[in-house]
């Protein structure tokens, strides 16, 4: 299921989208929000505990940091898809491949501590789907080749289960296991604490939000 579960949700999401045809990403904010709450209690609860217990805590605090601006940097090639900000070009034919790129080595490191934790599946499964389904709005909607969105979408879908492969089965990895997952965590707060920030117009907190946001932490400590 640690394999499976991330590429369901992308190609549902994918096939979701094109079925439908929803028009507006603004329809999703309060799946986005709850995604990001969802996200941030799980790192909270499983992988910063982990971390911190098996290794020294101002080493793994450096790694921390060095995720959240590793995602600062890849958002710099991404424009933010990974919080729901897709920029196309409505000329643009082509195959966009800085988006890809960034968003595939994002996902790659969401794999890496799924082989360690298994409950943080759960949290990328539920942070990739209202991604995937506004990536597929802006991919579908654009210019761009039905046929090169629908292996965009593909390829993104294999990334995360890659990184788990990668951190059960290559030895260099899996003997860095918890400074990857330290810089991991660091990627997960940026990209879920900009979730919550910017999933509302004006940066405020009405009351749906506001529910949605609780209900994501409390399902994320009773998994």
């Amino acid at each position: 299921m640690n394999y499976i579960l991330p590429i369901l949700g992308v190609l549902l999401s994918f096939a979701f989208v094109y079925i439908t045809k929803p028009k507006k990403k603004e329809h999703f904010k309060l799946l986005l929000a709850f995604s990001g709450a969802f996200l941030l209690a799980l790192t909270i609860f499983e992988l910063l505990p982990q971390v911190y217990q098996e290794s020294s805590g101002k080493t793994m605090g450096v790694y921390i940091m060095g995720g959240i601006l590793l995602q600062i940097f890849l958002e710099f090639f991404s424009k933010g898809a990974e919080h729901g900000h897709v920029h196309l070009s409505d000329d643009n034919t082509k195959f966009p491949w800085l988006l890809f790129i960034s968003l595939s080595l994002h996902s790659l490191l969401e794999g890496l501590p799924i082989h360690s934790n298994h409950t943080i599946v759960y949290g990328i499964l539920v942070h990739k789907i209202p991604i995937a389904i506004i990536l597929s709005i802006f991919l579908l909607g654009s210019k761009l080749k039905p046929v090169y969105a629908a292996l965009f979408i593909l390829l993104f879908s294999l990334m995360t289960p890659l990184g788990t492969f990668l951190a059960a089965h290559v030895q260099t990895i899996s003997e860095y296991s918890m400074p990857l997952n330290a810089l991991v965590i660091g990627v997960f707060l940026h990209i879920s604490t900009v979730i919550l920030f910017e999933s509302s117009e004006g940066h405020k907190f009405n009351l749906r939000k506001l529910v949605v946001i609780i209900l994501g932490i409390v399902i994320a400590y009773f998994l």
